[in-house]
């Protein structure tokens, strides 16, 4: 497996070894011994499934308290995936990270506790798996609007379709429960 780390932030792109014929492939998508010695020694509580259409943008969604930790990829398509340190005190506090995942190269990314995450769907159609460290809580669901000014991220969809949540979400600075560095 080749790791890849994303800034200093702790966010990692892995790109485990997929091994295939003309029948398909075949690829170890998590094994906890590996991965804990790459540092991510969270255990995974959740796994979770999306299915969008092109153009679809989902973020950027955190929870706190219980922050989530994320490993995800793109099991089908091609997504852009997003990760945005939204941890107050962190030096790295605003910044974002991005990495095309599709289901070609394999690669996963992984998003620490305490980050945004989000996502924008580039091909026809996408599956996107997650695996996350943290039960869903919805009263602790929160998220960061996509076109937030002082984040200046560069999304590759002009006119993407949002759910009303993210819509209607607020800015960093207007959020009001925000994760700590620790």
């Amino acid at each position: 497996m080749v790791v890849n780390p994303l800034g200093s932030a702790g966010v990692l792109l892995l790109e485990p070894q997929a091994f295939g014929d003309h029948r398909g492939w075949f690829m170890e998508g998590w094994n906890r011994d590996r991965y804990r010695a790459l540092g991510i020694n969270e255990d995974f509580v959740q796994f979770n499934v999306s299915r969008s259409t092109k153009g679809v943008l989902r973020g950027l969604h955190y929870q706190e308290p219980c922050p989530q930790g994320k490993l995800v990829m793109a099991l089908e398509g091609c997504v852009m995936d997003y990760a945005v340190d939204i941890r107050t005190g962190s030096p790295t506090f605003g910044q974002w990270w991005r990495y095309q995942l599709d289901d070609v190269a394999h690669a996963q990314l992984w998003v620490p506790p305490g980050f945004a995450h989000g996502f924008e769907v580039l091909s026809d159609r996408a599956l996107f798996a997650y695996l996350v460290t943290e039960f869903y809580q919805s009263e602790n669901d929160r998220a960061i609007h996509f076109r937030d000014p002082d984040l200046k991220i560069d999304w590759l969809t002009e006119d993407p379709q949002v759910s009303a949540k993210d819509a209607a979400a607020p800015f960093l600075t207007d959020a009001v429960v925000l994760p700590s560095y620790a």
